[in-house]
């Protein structure tokens, strides 16, 4: 079963993030399952640091993404928004070259907050980050 509010057609998730950070470094949504958000992230000179591997923050940007996106998904956009309380991550493996993938899973989805498994992989399906991404819900003024 969907754990969307409705059921959205991709296009109108990328649309999202188009004229934001997202669309300047590169991250495209890819996928919308019944229970998870899936994009990608080139490792390029957008998102690599000065060794030319993909930098922590740019992982954790990725990670921020498909979780703030994928609650917002979840909740009536005409009566509540999420926004970001918390995050964290853990940096597993360097990426080098090619595109990173993030799948943002629920852990819990609650009336106040919701909180977000978010694992990252290289084109090899190697685990190269996992993050946790705390939102809270907020009513619209």
């Amino acid at each position: 079963m969907a754990i969307w509010f409705r059921n959205y057609k991709l296009e109108e998730v990328q649309h999202r993030g188009l004229g934001t950070m997202v669309d300047h470094i590169g991250i495209i949504i890819t996928e919308v399952g019944p229970d998870f958000l899936k994009g990608t992230m080139p490792v390029d000179h957008r998102t690599v640091q000065p060794m030319q591997i993909l930098h922590g923050g740019a992982s954790v940007a990725l990670a921020e993404t498909l979780g703030s996106i994928a609650a917002n998904l979840v909740v009536d956009s005409e009566k509540k928004y999420c926004v970001g309380l918390d995050i964290n991550a853990n940096h597993i493996r360097a990426a080098k070259k090619g595109l990173v993938t993030g799948i943002a899973k629920p852990l819990h989805l609650g009336s106040s907050t919701q909180v977000w498994n978010i694992e990252i992989t290289d084109e090899e399906n190697r685990l190269v980050c996992i993050s946790r991404l705390t939102m809270a819900i907020l009513d619209m003024k």
